[in-house]
């Protein structure tokens, strides 16, 4: 082959094409934006993400569950079809780490547009969840969740999904799946048109703990001297990202956080009794 033939061979082989990779994948690193992942319900029922657990029950092992995730919420899809938003435990860390083992870029979050009112359908009633944590709407009894005990809430229900709101401030609680048929939700007592989608909270988490018998309390894996004028009473604190903001008797203070663990428990425990002890005859001797 001569000189000119082996150069026009060469000239007429394209140029390799290089794929376009997102920066959060190209540089190997997390670069701000929600990830997907996907993960398999165990046998259990009880999946684990980043030292969280997040309970979907037995009935669903085997079936493989993908995460959209931030710093701010989790959403949990089966199918395309959103089963619960949760607020988010994970760091900027968390999200890289998910990103390497697996994780890719996210779209947009799941959640429904929010508009005036709903025109598929969607309707919304009102209902007391009951001291084990449920509601029950037509012949159906649904769990909202043990920590809603006695309150008010607002139900937004469509084709495929229960939300739990707060009535005032329209704050998503809790997401379930809807097991009503369209027919059972037209009959749905004191069912209205629905308003616009509840959005997760976005301010602090508020707990109460109760001060030990030396005034300190245990937080997201902190512990927080309030001196022992503060002993046995129960505390609220609002946590966020970077701080803890402690209300007590004699006003609230701030401190700076040093954990990153996710907040596990809202309420205090109840405060143990002792029984007032009673002298009694001796027990007869055979």
């Amino acid at each position: 082959m001569s000189a000119a033939a082996a150069q026009q061979s060469t000239a007429l082989v394209p140029a390799p094409v290089t794929p376009i990779v997102p920066a959060q994948v190209s540089s190997g690193r997390w670069a701000g934006g929600a990830i997907e992942f996907d993960r398999v319900v165990p046998p259990s029922g009880n999946l684990q993400v980043a030292g969280k657990q997040f309970w979907l029950g037995p009935a669903r092992s085997g079936i493989t569950v993908t995460f959209w995730a931030d710093t701010d919420v989790i959403h949990l899809l089966i199918a395309g079809t959103r089963l619960k938003s949760v607020r988010s435990h994970l760091s900027v860390n968390d999200l890289a780490m998910l990103l390497r083992n697996g994780g890719r870029p996210a779209g947009p979050p799941p959640l429904p547009v929010a508009a005036d009112a709903d025109p598929a359908g969607a309707v919304e009633v009102d209902r007391t969840v009951n001291a084990a944590g449920h509601v029950s709407l037509g012949q159906h009894v649904v769990l909202a969740a043990e920590i809603l005990a006695g309150r008010r809430v607002s139900i937004r229900i469509d084709a495929q999904t229960l939300m739990f709101l707060d009535p005032d401030t329209r704050e998503l609680l809790r997401t379930r799946a809807n097991p009503l048929t369209p027919a059972e939700m037209g009959r749905l007592r004191s069912a209205r048109p629905a308003g616009p989608p509840p959005q997760p909270p976005t301010g602090p988490v508020r707990v109460q703990r109760r001060a030990s018998n030396t005034g300190t309390v245990m937080v997201a894996g902190q512990k927080v001297a309030l001196g022992r004028v503060h002993a046995g009473k129960t505390i609220t604190i609002e946590v966020c990202e970077t701080e803890l903001a402690i209300c007590c008797d004699d006003g609230t203070r701030t401190i700076r956080r040093t954990t990153d663990q996710a907040v596990t428990r809202i309420k205090a425990h109840r405060p143990r009794k002792t029984e007032t002890l009673t002298p009694t005859e001796p027990a007869c001797r055979n």
